[in-house]
Order: C-alpha cells, then structure tokens, then sequence
C-alpha cells in the first residue's frame, strides 16, 4: 500500500523559513516523478513544484527563487525547502508521486501539511 506522509508544516513569520518533508512507503520511490502543491482556503489546487526522477525541478512562478524541492531516494524523502515566506504562501501543502514503473501507473496523495504565515 503506497502512503505519503508530509511533516514539517507550522506557524511561521513573513520573511520565515521551513522545510517540508514527506516520506514515501509501499513503493519504488526512485521511479516516480514526485511534486508539491499547495491549497489556500477558498482556492483551487495549485502546482508549487516538481522534481522528475531524473532530477530535473520545475517551480511555480510565484515561488522561483524562494522554495527549492530535491529529493533523497535512499531515504525516499522529498523536500520542500521554503524561504522568505509571505502570507500568501498560507496553505496546506500536499506531496504527490507520478508516473508509470514496471506498468504500475501510479498518481499518489499525501494528507497534507497546513503552513500558515502570519505575525
């Protein structure tokens, strides 16, 4: 059974730092292309980045030169790396694992982690 479990979510000041973490079980992480989004309240799902399984990382345009995602496939953890935070930048943040290894096709979810910035 796959699981995505995301940590490292909090209150945080504007201009603040946090790492996001989210670890992955019951599947050959290596394999899969892995991604955050986020969901403010009110809002639509959003794209803030991704990471193939090659490492190549595509972000957000909000966030470019802020947040950084990579990847560690020994630990099967990705991260989140989010610096100079703002207030929009309040959701909660959800992992996602993609992609096709040995014909198992593959389109995960974590529960999510809240970040909230605020003073």
């Amino acid at each position: 059974q796959v699981q995505l479990v995301e940590s490292g979510g909090g209150l945080v000041q504007p201009g603040g730092s946090l790492r996001l973490s989210c670890a992955g079980s019951g599947m050959i992480f290596s394999g899969y292309a892995m991604g955050w989004y986020r969901q403010a309240p009110g809002k639509e799902r959003e794209l803030v980045a991704t990471i193939t399984k090659g490492g190549s990382t595509n972000y957000a345009d909000s966030v470019k030169g802020r947040f950084t995602i990579s990847r560690d496939n020994a630990r099967s953890t990705v991260y989140l790396q989010m610096n100079s935070l703002k207030p929009e930048d309040t959701a909660v943040y959800y992992c996602n694992a993609e992609g096709v290894v040995f014909g198992h096709t593959l389109n995960a979810w974590g529960q999510g982690t809240l970040v909230t910035v605020s003073s």
